[in-house]
């Protein structure tokens, strides 16, 4: 698929739609640089970045597809852990299912625990009752004005 020794240029041939599908390349390299130490004095070339990347969209492309077939099998509309799980093990790749399951438990075990984001009637202060009393305000000022007609006389 690669054409040049940089994926620049298949970037560019990429259709607009696609262009989703491509991992920032300051996170991957975020994230090599916490793998590599710099102590190692090992580097990583921009070429290998991106054909990583690129690896990565297909790896994630893959896994997806096959979730995504599964949950259907399973009547369900939503792909869920259980489903990447399968995936993984259906692909060939067990070794990575107990760390999936580790970091699906703890955002499990985080989202639990995450202070609840308060709605807009909390936020506002104001009593059930007072809300609604300016509510029906509002729809009777607007129902007014509906009933008024144009104002232009058209």
């Amino acid at each position: 698929m690669l054409r040049k020794s940089s994926l620049t240029y298949y970037f560019h041939e990429l259709h607009p739609a696609d262009l989703r599908l491509i991992l920032p390349a300051a996170t991957v390299q975020k994230i090599i640089s916490e793998i590599l130490p710099a102590a190692s004095g090992l580097t990583f070339a921009r070429d290998a970045r991106d054909l990583l990347i690129e690896c990565c969209v297909e790896f994630i492309t893959l896994i997806s597809s096959e979730a995504n077939e599964i949950a259907e099998k399973d009547a369900k509309k939503t792909i869920a852990c259980e489903h990447v799980t399968k995936a993984l093990l259906e692909l060939g790749f067990h070794d990575y299912v107990p760390e999936v399951q580790e970091v699906a438990n703890e955002h499990k075990e985080q989202q639990k625990t995450r202070e609840k984001k308060q709605s807009k009637m909390e936020q506002s202060g104001l009593s059930e009752a007072e809300l609604l009393r300016q509510q029906e305000e509002l729809f009777g000022a607007a129902r007014v004005k509906y009933n008024q007609g144009p104002a232009d006389g058209s």
